[in-house]
């Protein structure tokens, strides 16, 4: 007992306690000081809540830290940060005061630690509410099932990208199978997209059934309290920042992307235990009414959500009661408001209708001579009955309705696929779908997981006009087309562009323009006075 008393006297004269414990630290197996010094990226970073001047950027790390983000509009100068300085797991920076369809890049970490950064992290803000421009929305339906076809999907919807960046992107619903939990999102949707997608275009999600799981308590309970992953891991505009009616309910929100009009609905959360989006006195069809009434003169309006309307995919229309009562009760409400394409999911196929309108009840019902309006394909390819889906100037009636539920998997269609409704139905292949919108041109493209595009349609508004101008003698005329194209004719030399200026003589002189299939005309009657 002496000799150890003695020896522990003699270590603490040559090695005090104070010094000790302030500059002495165990050596640390290699690598282990990252695991202690600095949080891990585990999620993202992922936008969300993009408008024209802010987006919230978030991410997640495997234990709590501050957060920042730096940023700047050119990679090596991220002059602007924003911090937030609470220790926190789940990171949310939201960035304002930006300049509208602008190019930002960005990197995340925290106060001292950067967490990603790369020539491949940015954003480009969204364009000015109802300023024309080129926009590209992607568009995935029951995306997360974490399958062969979801990264041949994903990995052909890029390819046919190619160079061109994406506005935005919108999932219809069923985002992480098979309930929807925590770490099936992280599995299926967060690891899948993260580097391709998520960390460069901001996502705006409607919910689906798999997205309401609950492994404890069932269905019904997520259903009413919302309490679920999927409202924990997705933020949504629901106070107008983004353009339309305040919601102030993440289930359902709107959203503008220049010219075009988004609505995001539920067809499966049940608002105040007892509305679905099928009852018309619940407080999301309320609110819809209020959202569409203010966005009337919006160039396009676009509404999506998980359960569709029409559907003999992996899912019947006429027998499933939620899609029943969304066909029966909804459709004529946004019809009457005028919205010019539904995108639907849950059904694993992929069906597209001609333009149409009035039709609410059981397919067999469906008469093509009463409800589709013409009788063109809106293929838009110089076949016959290809011509474009026109919508009528005073009525603006019409609508389209797509069913792309097949963005990770195919599944057996009903005994009577297709639906009377449908133009075109595919029960065998899947695919992810691409909008594009060129002032008053909707194209919609259906890319598939072999690369090939196997469905399109085109939808126009405000074209084949009669105009007449009046000038002077001596004065020179510009004439521009109605609509977009990728090659006019006129009736004037060997003109080709968009817009002409011309100096006819005094009297009446009448131009011509046509596109490319002579699907589309503008008549021009110029009358020079002397």
């Amino acid at each position: 007992m002496k000799r150890v008393a003695a020896l522990s006297y003699l270590i603490i004269l040559l090695f005090p306690l104070e010094s000790y414990s302030q500059n002495y630290s165990p050596p640390l197996a290699k690598g282990a000081e990252r695991f202690i010094n600095r949080p891990t990226l585990v999620r993202g970073p992922y936008l969300q809540v993009a408008t024209d001047t802010s987006i919230v950027v978030r991410w997640r790390t495997d234990a709590s830290t501050r957060s920042r983000v730096r940023y700047g509009v050119s990679p090596g100068k991220l002059d602007k940060i924003v911090d937030d300085l609470s220790q926190v797991t789940e990171h949310e920076i939201k960035l304002t005061g930006l300049t509208p369809s602008t190019r930002y890049y960005y990197l995340v970490g925290s106060l001292k630690d950067t967490l990603q950064y790369g020539p491949d992290n940015y954003f480009s803000t969204l364009p000015v509410p109802g300023s024309e421009g080129f926009y590209r929305i992607g568009v995935f339906g029951d995306c997360g099932s974490l399958s062969v076809n979801q990264a041949n999907v994903r990995d052909q919807f890029l390819k046919y990208l190619g160079s061109n960046d994406l506005n935005a992107w919108i999932l219809l619903g069923d985002n992480a199978y098979n309930d929807g939990n925590d770490m099936e999102y992280q599995a299926k949707f967060f690891n899948p997209y993260k580097d391709n997608l998520l960390k460069k275009y901001p996502v705006f999600p409607s919910p689906g059934n798999h997205d309401y799981h609950d492994a404890d308590f069932g269905a019904e309970y997520a259903q009413t309290t919302h309490n679920t992953p999927y409202y924990q891991n997705f933020s949504m505009p629901v106070n107008g920042e983004a353009g339309g009616v305040p919601s102030h309910n993440p289930a359902f929100y709107s959203f503008d992307l220049g010219n075009v009009h988004f609505i995001s609905l539920d067809s499966y959360g049940i608002e105040e235990n007892k509305y679905f989006l099928y009852d018309t006195l619940g407080p999301q069809v309320q609110w819809l009414k209020k959202d569409l009434a203010a966005n009337r003169n919006k160039g396009w309006v676009i509404a999506y959500w998980h359960y569709p309307p029409y559907s003999k995919g992996t899912h019947d229309s006429d027998t499933d009661d939620i899609m029943s009562g969304i066909r029966q009760n909804l459709i004529g409400i946004l019809e009457r408001y005028q919205a010019d394409l539904i995108l639907c999911g849950h059904s694993h196929v992929y069906e597209r209708s001609g333009l149409m309108a009035g039709h609410y009840g059981h397919s067999s019902t469906f008469d093509p001579a009463r409800h589709n309006l013409g009788n063109s394909s809106g293929l838009y390819n110089g076949m016959a009955n290809a011509a474009p889906y026109i919508k009528d100037p005073v009525t603006n009636k019409g609508t389209v309705y797509v069913v792309s539920g097949s963005s990770s998997y195919v599944g057996k269609s009903y005994y009577d696929f297709p639906h009377k409704a449908m133009y075109y139905s595919n029960d065998s292949v899947a695919g992810a779908a691409l909008l594009e919108v060129r002032g008053n041109r909707l194209d919609f493209k259906w890319i598939c997981a072999d690369g090939q595009v196997r469905d399109q349609f085109t939808m126009m508004k405000n074209v084949n006009k009669r105009s007449v101008v009046r000038a002077v003698k001596g004065q020179a005329v510009r004439l521009t087309a109605s609509f977009v194209s990728d090659l006019y004719k006129w009736n004037v030399s060997d003109r080709t562009e968009k817009s002409i200026e011309v100096s006819p003589p005094v009297g009446k002189t009448v131009y011509l323009v046509q596109d490319r299939y002579n699907y589309l005309q503008d008549v021009f009657e110029v009358i020079v006075s002397k």
